[in-house]
C-alpha cells in the first residue's frame, strides 16, 4: 500500500481526457482516480477540452488551462497525466504552443502517437460514412457544449500518416520529463462496451486495448503494458476508471489489482524524481 501523502508532488497533476468526452463535475471522467489521488496529498486539476476537438484547437484549451492554473495558484509548473488522443494534444501544446518551459513531466496513457492502421483501413473505405456521422455528432456535441467539435478530422487525426508528421513536427522538449503506457484486454469480450472495436483492431493490427495497441501507444520512457492476471485484460475505459471498481486478479506493471494503484503509484514516482 502506498504510504499516506506519497502522491504530494512538487508540481500539481492535470489530467488531459481523451476523445468522445468531456471534464463533467457530476459524470467523472477519470472514475475513482481523482479523489485517491487527492487522498494520498496531490493537487488534482483538469484540462477542460473539447470532446471533439482536433489535436490543434484543444491544445490551445490546455494551454490556457494551464496558464490559468499557474496564475492562480502560483506554481511555476505542472504535471500533466494524458490519456488516449489527450497525449497527443499535450505534446502539440508542449513542442509547438511553447509550453515545455512550463510542464515538468508529461504521462501518456495508451495515446495512438504512431496512429491507428485500422482507422487508415476504415476511412479509405468508408469515408462517406464518415462525413455523414460527421454532422450529427458534431450537432450533438455542440449541444453538450463542445467548442468546436470536428469528428471528421479528429477521427482522421489517429491515421498513421497524419501522426507520422505530428511525430515530425513536435519532437520531445529536452526540458520535459516524458513516460508512456499501455494496456491490453484478453479478448473482444473482456469488456462489453470494446467488443466490436477490439476485434477490428484485433484482426488488422494484433493485440490492443479495444482501440490502441502497444507498438502505437510506446514512446520515450515505455514503462510497459498494462495485463490483467485474470481472463479479462485491461480495456481503454478501464484505464480511466468507466467501471468504477477494482479488478479481480493482479496486473504485471506493478502488480497492483486496480486501476487507481496504477495511477497512485505513477504519481508517487513523479513526486520522488522531484516533479
Amino acid at each position: 500500500m502506498v504510504s499516506s501523502y506519497n502522491c504530494k508532488t512538487k508540481y500539481p497533476i492535470v489530467l488531459i481526457h481523451g476523445t468522445g468526452f468531456k471534464d463533467r463535475k457530476h459524470i467523472n471522467y477519470w472514475g475513482r482516480i481523482p479523489q485517491a489521488l487527492k487522498n494520498d496529498g496531490a493537487t488534482v486539476f483538469y484540462g477542460y477540452q473539447d470532446a471533439w476537438g482536433t489535436v490543434e484547437n484543444n491544445a490551445v484549451i490546455i494551454r490556457d488551462r494551464i496558464t490559468e492554473i499557474l496564475d492562480q495558484y502560483g506554481c511555476e509548473k505542472v504535471n500533466l497525466i494524458a490519456h488516449s488522443k489527450g497525449g497527443m494534444e499535450s505534446r502539440y501544446a508542449i513542442s509547438t504552443l511553447g509550453m515545455a518551459d512550463k510542464i515538468a513531466s508529461l504521462t501518456t496513457i495508451a495515446t495512438p502517437h504512431k496512429g491507428s492502421k485500422t482507422i487508415d483501413v476504415l476511412h479509405n473505405k468508408l469515408n462517406p460514412v464518415f462525413k455523414f456521422l460527421a454532422f450529427f455528432v458534431n450537432k450533438f456535441f455542440m449541444i453538450l457544449g463542445d467548442r468546436e467539435p470536428d469528428f471528421y478530422t479528429v477521427t482522421r487525426q489517429f491515421s498513421t500518416p497524419y501522426t507520422k508528421e505530428f511525430n515530425k513536427k513536435n519532437p520531445d522538449s529536452e526540458l520535459v520529463y516524458y513516460q508512456s503506457y499501455a494496456a491490453v484486454m484478453k479478448n473482444s469480450f473482456s469488456d462489453i462496451t470494446m467488443v466490436i472495436p477490439h476485434s477490428v483492431v484485433g484482426f488488422i493490427e494484433g493485440e490492443n486495448d479495444g482501440l490502441v495497441t502497444p507498438e502505437s501507444a510506446a514512446w520515450t520512457n515505455f514503462k510497459g503494458i498494462i495485463k490483467s492476471s485474470t481472463n479479462r485484460g485491461i480495456s481503454h475505459a478501464d484505464e480511466v476508471d468507466l467501471r468504477r471498481k477494482r479488478f479481480t486478479g493482479k496486473t504485471e506493471v506493478e502488480g497492483v489489482t486496480d486501476i487507481v494503484d496504477v495511477y497512485i503509484k505513477i504519481v508517487s514516482d513523479l513526486k520522488d524524481m522531484g516533479y
